[in-house]
């Protein structure tokens, strides 16, 4: 369904019918929607991708940090930390990522994604400093549940953002270099850990706790740069605001064209604006309506929420007790990890946009999974060195890296606006909490048989979910590329 079958009206102004009713009653006809995505990459569009990659940046030292640190928490004469704690803290993190994505990703739908910016992150910010401080494994665990609860937070609103700001045409890269943006954090905070735990340099007990600082101190910057990000046009048009968003998009395309376009040329749609929607609409419209879609975005989440999560959170200890690598030597095998995974979305991210996202989703997925099976089985047979290792997960992550940014392209665009936050929640959260929470923990004990193994036996269980993800994608997932979001899901309020 393209834009001209969603509707088509003479109208050649965005006006509200009706003004004297009630908010949730009034029926507006608006170009909104076309005119965004008739838009041209401009500066504009380039500040918004810098302040919201940048909270990925930040959410990528927060937990580089963690997994490089995990060494220095068992040397710690303070915290003497196990390798079930580890993967517990790490599990805690990830619980309270699932939890702070659902009750944010209502509130994001609720009062808008722009307020919601500032909530996250003040609670990203002073979580992140109160874990500098932990005495014990479990203040930490605490400290580190609060912290993911602002990022889970953070994924939803940002997500929703992307969407609703950036050109169709563009999307599908934007989404993933922005959530591929982690990854440059995450090679910021390998450098740091290189420093910060060289006992040359600081105490073993002052390292970690002023990682997590500065962590905190370079989160300010984003309270400043989020100041760029108008809130979306497409939620004020839909909850009783149309003269705001009017405004908003005449001040984009200004900054975009030098001028506000006419609405003339431009079809409509029209909406019957609402303050909310109710939670059982939400439902019906995810588990009945777009039952098949819902399906698909869960397996892409489990997979790669799994994937990743125990693989990643269990990196350093594979390093160390595997390969003998000393805990402050950990940074260096990360930053070229970090690298394949970076690379990957910037490279690969394009080509969502011009082969498709169904061909796209099946490859990353697939290749994979398959490379690590490969890899997984040189491992059990001792054929790998801590450098060849590092290698292939950087080749791994390569492609596993804009898979991963998928399945948050795919749960974003495929919804209607109305329930899109909390959609990118529950899916995030049922995904996070059924791979993500339960992958650290399993690997933190894999690990600890001491068995390459029974380690290889973990691989192969991420290995098996990715290609059947791959195989789920390319046979049900959405073509949403270049094309508007109300083509690719018509928003609830929307009237024939």
């Amino acid at each position: 369904m393209n834009a001209q079958q969603i509707q088509h009206s003479s109208a050649t102004t965005d006006e509200v019918k009706s003004p004297a009713a009630p908010d949730n009653g009034r029926i507006i006809e608006t170009s909104i929607p076309l005119r965004l995505d008739d838009l041209r990459w401009s500066g504009f569009h380039t500040r918004v991708v810098v302040a919201l990659g940048i909270t990925w940046i930040l959410d990528g030292l927060e937990v580089t940090l963690a997994g490089a640190l995990s060494g220095a928490l068992k040397e710690s004469p303070t915290m003497r930390f196990s390798n079930f704690d580890v993967g517990l803290a790490n599990s805690a993190y990830l619980a309270g990522a699932v939890l702070g994505a659902l009750g944010f990703g209502w509130l994001t739908d609720r009062i808008g994604r722009k307020k919601l910016f500032f909530i996250t992150l003040a609670l990203y910010l002073s979580a992140t400093a109160a874990t500098a401080l932990s005495w014990s494994v479990a203040s930490y665990a605490l400290f580190r549940f609060l912290t993911g609860a602002g990022i889970g937070g953070e994924y939803t609103a940002i997500n929703s953002t992307i969407q609703e700001l950036v050109p169709a045409r563009y999307r599908g890269w934007t989404d993933l270099v922005i959530n591929g943006s982690f990854w440059i954090g995450a090679a910021i905070g390998a450098a740091s850990a290189i420093v910060l735990l060289d006992p040359a340099v600081l105490a073993v007990d002052h390292g970690w706790r002023l990682a997590y600082f500065t962590g905190a101190v370079l989160g300010l910057v984003v309270l400043f740069m989020r100041m760029w990000i108008p809130e979306s046009p497409r939620w004020l048009m839909i909850h009783g605001r149309p003269d705001e968003a009017h405004r908003i998009v005449a001040d984009i395309e200004t900054s975009v064209l030098g001028r506000e376009q006419s609405s003339k040329g431009f079809d409509t749609i029209k909406l019957r604006m609402r303050d909310h929607t109710p939670l059982r609409e939400v439902a019906t419209t995810l588990f009945s309506t777009y039952r098949q879609r819902s399906l698909v975005g869960l397996t892409l989440m489990v997979a790669q929420a799994f994937f990743y999560n125990a693989i990643f959170f269990t990196f350093a200890l594979v390093l160390t007790d595997f390969f003998d690598i000393p805990a402050n030597h950990v940074g260096w095998y990360i930053l070229p990890f970090a690298a394949g995974n970076f690379l990957g979305p910037l490279l690969l991210g394009r080509l969502f946009d011009t082969l498709g996202r169904r061909i796209m989703i099946a490859a990353t997925y697939g290749l994979s999974g398959v490379l690590l099976a490969l890899s997984g089985y040189l491992f059990s047979i001792g054929a790998l060195s801590a450098q060849t290792q590092t290698i292939a997960w950087m080749v791994i992550f390569f492609f596993a890296s804009p898979a991963a940014s998928a399945a948050y392209l795919t749960v974003s665009e495929t919804f209607p606006l109305e329930v899109r936050a909390l959609a990118i929640a529950a899916f995030y959260a049922i995904g996070t909490g059924i791979g993500g929470v339960i992958g650290p923990a399993l690997f933190g004990a894999l690990i600890d048989t001491g068995s390459r193994n029974s380690v290889f036996a973990g691989y192969l269980l991420g290995s098996a979910l990715m290609i059947a993800a791959a195989g789920v994608g390319w046979h049900y997932a959405v073509a949403a590329e270049r094309k508007s979001l109300e083509s690719v899901a018509r928003p609830l309020a929307f009237l024939e």
